[in-house]
């Protein structure tokens, strides 16, 4: 299964130029990396980053993550993905840009799919 992480622009460049990133500043406080599943990332989007232009999507293999990632209770009680550790460029299974259209970020065709 895949899951995904929603990078500013500069964040997905230092990840790209470091080889591997803590997270934004809200995965630093929190002491892990948020993901969300491809049902969840729309919502995610929505609720944090509106209006927001140059997002990069990233996808990242839940399996290959392993036990550093735990699954645990976040908005409205619904389990989202939370790494544990550094995200590395190893990890990241494809990256694309989330652009904006009519007021909203448009996500890759299939998303649902393609995570399963």
């Amino acid at each position: 299964m895949l899951i995904y992480k929603i990078f500013l622009a500069d964040e997905w460049a230092a990840l790209r130029r470091d080889g591997s990133t803590e997270g934004a500043p809200i995965d630093v406080a929190d002491g892990y990396v948020h993901f969300s599943t491809a049902g969840q990332a729309p919502e995610t989007a929505e609720k944090y980053f509106a209006g927001i232009e140059g997002l990069m999507l990233v996808a990242v293999d839940a399996d290959a993550a392993g036990a550093d990632l735990k699954w645990e209770p976040s908005r409205g009680g619904a389990l989202f993905p939370h790494l544990y550790r550094r995200l590395t460029m190893d990890d990241v299974v494809w990256a694309q840009p989330l652009p904006i259209a009519g007021g909203a970020h448009q996500f890759p065709a299939g998303l649902e799919e393609a995570s399963r």
